[in-house]
């Protein structure tokens, strides 16, 4: 009787422990490291924790503040080589590779499939989140860099129009400067000088060009004609610039723009959320546009989370989750409403966005067609973090010297390409 007893109790322990490990599978914790601290990206963060308690999963959040993301990298890896690793941290661009090589990152091909997510993404941006054809990581959304903003206002009262090539960006500049006004608010900031660089090197040399120089670090053509063409035109815009530009943070050069003491700046979409939180309408009180030249291309900084090895069925439950959660539509929509950027679906629909993140939207959709949807050098999407800095130090370096030529300069970004 004790043995039936006994057998009785043990098969119900088991039982229990099995529903016990069922439950638990179908709710977990995610921690999650970002660096998303300021207004937008703080209230774009919480959309997404909401969405993932909703599931009735737990999201530990882990924020490291530091817009640039290096302090949030810092801790990442302390974290991952004492082995505990969080189950998602945003990370860009070429490093997620860099972390896939060291065999820690989860392999998402089951969420992929499931959510078609080769079929709602570009090649070039699904290319970014695979290692050895294989998801690793997932994105939230996209960027455009090659952005020129102006003061409509400050235009007008210099005679001058919104410029489509580099020729009219100068004519207006001439006119803006002689009006009183800075031409071109800019910010001497190393990451600032390389952000004008790339569409100075998009509007000059064309995608094709931007590829096999930027991406493809290809050293006769870093070195070549056009690069030397791209980088005398980079530099006369220094001459457009006012005094005070040297460690000027970008949000100060937007504010210039904003108030009317400056009529252009070269810089990524973020810029638009400056002008939305200063009240001003789209179109109205400021105008977007791509940068010179650059009206059939689009250079992507894209915003991922890689996922991260994680011990336990509910963990890796939950982690699954939020990868699937954040590539849906209601996810994209109130994230990027949020952020300033546009989704990164393909298939959204834009009819809560602005006039500017509509234009960005059809023009991400068109290029990532046509061929033109390009990899930001500038903010880490194109080549590896080592080749990127020595690249961006010349080109910072070429910018604040009178006395380098372009010749020099050009040779130099090409010795530095090989930077490993």
């Amino acid at each position: 009787m004790n043995k039936i007893n006994r057998k009785l109790a043990r098969t119900a322990l088991a039982a229990a422990a099995t529903l016990a490990l069922h439950a638990v599978a179908q709710a977990g914790e995610v921690e999650v490291l970002h660096y998303w601290t300021s207004g937008g990206e703080a209230k774009s963060a919480a959309a997404l924790k909401a969405q993932l308690e909703k599931q009735g999963h737990t999201w530990k959040d882990f924020a490291v503040a530091g817009g640039g993301g290096e302090s949030a990298m810092t801790v990442l890896k302390s974290r991952v080589v004492s082995g505990n690793a969080p189950a998602a941290a945003q990370i860009k661009g070429p490093t997620i590779q860099e972390w896939a090589r060291e065999g820690v990152l989860s392999n998402l091909d089951e969420v992929a499939t499931k959510e078609k997510w080769d079929s709602l993404l570009p090649p070039v941006v699904s290319d970014v989140m695979k290692y050895k054809g294989k998801y690793v990581a997932v994105p939230v959304n996209v960027h455009r860099v090659n952005w020129l903003w102006a003061n409509p206002e400050a235009l007008k009262k210099a005679g001058a129009k919104l410029p489509t090539n580099w020729d009219e960006f100068f004519v207006a500049a001439d006119k803006l400067k002689a009006a009183g006004i800075v031409p071109v608010a800019h910010g001497g900031q190393s990451w600032q000088d390389f952000t004008t660089f790339e569409s100075v090197a998009l509007g000059v040399g064309g995608a094709d060009f931007y590829k096999k120089a930027l991406v493809q670090l290809d050293p006769a053509t870093l070195s070549g004609d056009t690069m030397k063409k791209v980088l005398a035109t980079f530099k006369k815009i220094k001459g457009y610039t006012d005094k005070n530009a040297p460690g000027r943070d970008w949000n100060l050069a937007t504010a210039m723009v904003i108030k009317g003491e400056a009529g252009m700046q070269l810089m990524g979409d973020w810029a638009k959320g400056e002008f939305v939180a200063a009240g001003k309408v789209p179109g109205k009180d400021f105008l977007c546009a791509a940068a010179p030249g650059t009206a059939k291309s689009f250079t992507f900084n894209v915003d991922s989370f890689a996922m991260f090895q994680v011990k336990g069925d509910d963990k890796i439950k939950a982690q699954k989750d939020l990868a699937a959660a954040i590539l849906s539509p209601e996810f994209q929509e109130v994230f990027n409403l949020n952020k300033g950027s546009i989704p990164v679906r393909l298939n959204m629909n834009m009819a809560k966005f602005d006039d500017c993140a509509k234009l960005s939207s059809t023009d991400f959709v068109s290029t990532a067609k046509g061929g033109s949807l390009v990899p930001s050098i500038a903010h880490g999407m194109a080549v590896a973090p080592a080749a990127q800095g020595a690249i961006q130090d010349v080109v910072s370096q070429f910018w604040n010297s009178d006395k380098m030529t372009a010749d020099e300069a050009a040779t130099k970004i090409a010795a530095a390409a090989k930077t490993k």
